[in-house]
């Protein structure tokens, strides 16, 4: 019967099931006893359920008009297996219910198709979709295209076995989706998918666009890097920061230098092989242990080294040259620092010590930035303390001013500036502790 069906009739026998509302297609004729030795189940293997998958994705990415955010599959086990069951009912009976599940369904006289041969039956609905209407044209069936393109289905198993019905040998092909599609609204099914450029409204968890071969088409998908990057000789990346942390001997941002000297007791600048030595450690190596307080100090508070700069930067620029020495832009948690650096800072004004003039203020960088995410200023080096010495009506910036420094017109208290200014700045060495560098924002 098979071999003499035309085309056209097989195409007519359409998906037993376009959604709850259109109930069964089929007559509910129970399935007798195969002939002895006949196979009871004929779920697809592992090839055949990679060849199904793959075509399924091949499929979604080809739509016309193309899809902004239609998203890639993936197998999922749990569904072949409820699509199995289906196959198994040889399509007789109501479809399961309670279930996020969307259905493709086909029930063909045995050996008229393969599997993937009836997806692309499936597919070729679409020629009598209407996507500007989002509706099928007249005396057209295109349930089985729409759930095969609807853009928010992610997971896919599929399921299939050889029944006989009456004195027929026929077989069920099922497919099943999540989560499912062919949702309507007013009684009309809305569209499958939003029309646009591939990939353009996909969703922030669905951030990745993965291409064909050939480059063609694209369909959203869970980014397996979000940063978009990889580190070399072994170097690990850390998804939340997306920096790399290499493994020893090795630097840049992807670990792609590599470097003869060792740092013993520090690391390695970024892009080259120098080192930037733990507090109490020097040499080329940071192998040599430094007697505190390391650097000439020009003041000490208890215990603290301070070291005022004679020249300008941007606060990055500081906080960098700082880093160099084995310091820290100066943390102020007390009142009594506070007081004593504004001392020492208005009689070093008079001096005029700058032995570099470009310079925009006469004030200095502190290691206190506004951090967005917390909605409050943070030291470089930890949270933000009690203490706090903010200027008459400052921080004003309304959150652009997101670094501090110690104005010298009002007594050098704290006033939050943009971060690019050229400022001098103070430096602190600590003798107790080694400070825990934080990741640049």
């Amino acid at each position: 019967m098979a071999a003499g069906m035309p085309a056209g009739q097989l195409l007519a026998l359409a998906c037993s099931l376009l959604g709850s509302v259109l109930g069964e297609l089929w007559a509910p004729r129970l399935p007798e006893t195969l002939p002895p030795g006949a196979p009871l189940q004929q779920a697809p293997g592992l090839k055949e359920s990679f060849l199904l998958l793959s075509l399924h994705n091949k499929l979604r990415s080809k739509v016309q008009p193309p899809a902004a955010n239609m998203q890639r599959m993936d197998w999922s086990e749990q569904l072949a297996q409820l699509a199995q069951e289906r196959a198994s009912s040889c399509l007789v009976g109501p479809q399961p219910r309670g279930q996020p599940v969307g259905w493709n369904a086909q029930l063909l006289p045995a050996g008229a198709a393969s599997f993937t041969t009836v997806v692309e039956w499936w597919f070729s609905e679409g020629q009598g979709y209407d996507h500007r209407a989002a509706q099928c044209q007249a005396n057209a069936t295109c349930g089985c295209y729409t759930q095969l393109v609807w853009a928010t289905s992610s997971r896919l198993g599929c399921g299939k076995h050889l029944c006989t019905v009456g004195l027929e040998r026929r077989e069920a092909f099922v497919c099943a989706y999540s989560p499912g599609g062919n949702w309507e609204l007013n009684g009309k099914t809305i569209a499958p998918y939003k029309k646009g450029a591939w990939c353009s409204l996909c969703t922030s968890s669905h951030s990745g666009c993965f291409k064909s071969w050939d480059h063609s088409g694209g369909l959203c998908e869970v980014p397996r890097n979000p940063c978009r990057m990889s580190c070399r000789n072994g170097g690990h990346l850390n998804l939340t920061s997306c920096r790399c942390r290499c493994p020893p001997g090795y630097t840049g941002r992807y670990c792609q230098v590599r470097c003869s000297i060792q740092c013993l007791h520090g690391r390695f600048k970024e892009e080259e092989c120098s080192c930037l030595c733990d507090v109490g450690y020097g040499g080329a190596e940071c192998g040599t242990k430094v007697p505190f307080p390391f650097h000439a100090c020009d003041l000490r508070i208890d215990g603290d080294c301070f070291l005022v700069s004679s020249e300008a930067d941007t606060y990055y620029g500081a906080k960098m040259k700082c880093r160099e020495k084995g310091a820290v832009l100066a943390q102020i948690r007390s009142q009594k620092v506070q007081d004593i650096l504004a001392f020492y800072l208005g009689r070093l004004e008079l001096t005029n010590e700058v032995t570099e003039p470009d310079f925009e203020t006469r004030n200095f960088w502190i290691g206190l930035t506004y951090k967005t995410s917390k909605d409050l200023f943070r030291w470089d080096t930890g949270p933000q303390s009690s203490f706090s010495s903010f200027a008459f009506g400052q921080p004003d910036s309304q959150r652009f001013g997101n670094c501090v420094e110690l104005q010298a017109s009002a007594a050098f208290n704290w006033n939050d500036q943009y971060c690019k200014i050229r400022n001098r700045y103070i430096c602190q060495f600590a003798q107790e502790h080694i400070w825990r560098w934080q990741p640049e924002p």
